[in-house]
């Protein structure tokens, strides 16, 4: 039987000391994408613009980096090392939900569907506070 993960994207607002990645992010969307996969009960990780993949209990000090102000190689390099963490977290992958903007999917998804596994993006084309909603609304996950 294969594995599913969800998928957050990082955001700018972080807390002011190292901690849990589950609580370095700060605001009210990564908060509320939180509590939907924790309710969802299905392993997640979070796309960090910084690290790649990181587990939600690694310890991480604040940061500021972006993929948006990234150049598109190293967009591509970084979804390539994230694809290779998943690879290694989660060898039986078989489903991705991405709560993740377009920046983190961009080159992340073909790699995921090379390798056999299915990408879900049921944000995808919502504007913030739509996704905002859509967390709320849907918040006893998948």
């Amino acid at each position: 039987m294969g594995a599913t993960l969800i998928l957050v994207s990082c955001v700018s607002t972080k807390r002011q000391k190292a901690c849990a990645a589950r609580d370095l992010y700060s605001s009210p969307w990564f908060t509320k994408a939180r509590r939907y996969v924790e309710e969802a009960q299905v392993p997640w990780c979070i796309l960090s613009a910084k690290h790649g993949l990181l587990q939600p209990d690694s310890i991480v000090s604040p940061y500021d980096q972006a993929l948006h102000t990234m150049p598109v190689r190293e967009r591509r390099n970084w979804a390539e090392r994230v694809a290779g963490q998943l690879a290694l977290a989660e060898p039986n992958l078989t489903q991705v939900v991405m709560l993740a903007g377009s920046i983190y999917r961009e080159f992340l998804t073909t790699h995921l569907t090379e390798r056999g596994v299915a990408v879900a993006t049921p944000m995808q084309g919502l504007a913030i506070g739509e996704q905002l909603r859509w967390l709320t609304t849907h918040r006893h996950g998948c």
